[in-house]
């Protein structure tokens, strides 16, 4: 009896914690839209006193910096020049109040406001609001520069397609990035690291190399053994991917890929689809991981109806936009020269 009693006691005080839990989620995100709500106002009310104000230029021109003076003093922090300047460039950018999300918080919309192009912004709020990503993680895939890279391997209209769930990921490219950015590392800047060394920092920062990696993403093993006759052999890591229903086999290597490395993601792919895979299921996907890569010998190496095995090139800093932009421009010309010789032949 004590027992059942115990027992009762314990199942109650979970579902009681859980309803207080939630309470106070749902009360501190209602906090926060009530702040975005007064920020998007206070913009408003600021932009159409400064428009309205074109035979005072000198007024307008001050006038934040006028009101923020008095804000402070009776309201304290919150409503320093800049801020207020970012709140009259959050209404400029997001007229309509019915637009905003409850789910982003003031911080994630400043960071949305900073970006100029519509799309870019319009799919950046989608992902945010999809994956449920914190501020800092929204600024980090900004910072990344995520939509560009995923410009890299798709077009436009799929990667909005896909961020709008009006169209399911088909294709490994359809989610997975090349280059991937591995700053969240904070390794030293070295020549080189070990394969070893590399799997073990990933291991450690998992849960924002799951970010990186993109949506659906689950981790399933390390070091996967697997035994072929009387030969061992060991896959550095294992995910699933429940948007591609398929497992996801990565391998790391610390130099540039060779068609040895390949051949071998292509026998563990291999023996996934033989002997993991389930009916249900899609068929496994290879990502190389690496420093860089020759995409002819990629190309060749493979067989040439390849959608599984990808070669992915690692960079454990930030790139530049200008750096990035300079690479999205190198993949849009072959692709180009790749589409005039199949048209040709």
């Amino acid at each position: 009896m004590a027992n059942e009693i115990g027992y009762v006691v314990t199942t109650v005080l979970k579902d009681l914690r859980e309803i207080i839990l939630d309470a106070k989620e749902s009360a501190a995100k209602s906090v926060d839209f009530e702040r975005v709500h007064m920020y998007w106002k206070l913009g408003k009310r600021i932009l159409i006193e400064e428009q309205d104000s074109t035979e005072r230029a000198t007024y307008g021109k001050n006038l934040i910096k006028n009101v923020s003076r008095t804000l402070s003093e009776e309201f304290g922090s919150g409503f320093s020049e800049s801020t207020l300047a970012k709140a009259r460039r959050f209404y400029k950018t997001f007229p309509n109040s019915n637009a905003l999300r409850p789910q982003l918080n003031w911080f994630q919309y400043r960071l949305l406001t900073q970006i100029e192009d519509s799309d870019k912004r319009a799919y950046y709020e989608l992902e945010a609001i999809n994956n449920n990503w914190t501020g800092r993680e929204l600024e980090r895939q900004i910072n990344a520069l995520l939509y560009e890279r995923l410009l890299m391997s798709s077009d436009k209209e799929r990667v909005m397609e896909i961020a709008k769930s009006e169209r399911m990921p088909e294709n490994p490219t359809d989610i997975i990035k090349d280059p991937m950015v591995l700053e969240f590392l904070d390794l030293e800047r070295l020549p080189s690291y070990t394969e070893r060394e590399m799997e073990s920092a990933l291991i450690t920062h998992l849960q924002k190399f799951l970010l990186e990696l993109g949506n659906g993403f689950a981790f399933v093993a390390r070091q996967k053994r697997i035994t072929l006759q009387d030969d061992h052999f060991f896959i550095d890591l294992v995910f699933y991917n429940r948007l591609l229903r398929a497992h996801v086999i990565i391998e790391i290597v610390t130099k540039k890929v060779t068609h040895e490395d390949l051949g071998q993601l292509q026998m563990y792919v291999n023996y996934y689809d033989r002997m993991e895979k389930k009916d249900f299921e899609n068929k496994t996907i290879g990502i190389l991981l690496c420093t860089a890569k020759n995409d002819e010998v990629v190309k060749f190496a493979l067989p040439a109806d390849n959608n599984t095995i990808l070669a992915s090139e690692y960079q454990l800093y930030l790139p530049s936009e200008t750096e990035l932009i300079s690479q999205i421009g190198a993949v849009e010309q072959r692709l180009i020269r790749e589409a005039r010789v199949k048209y040709y032949i």
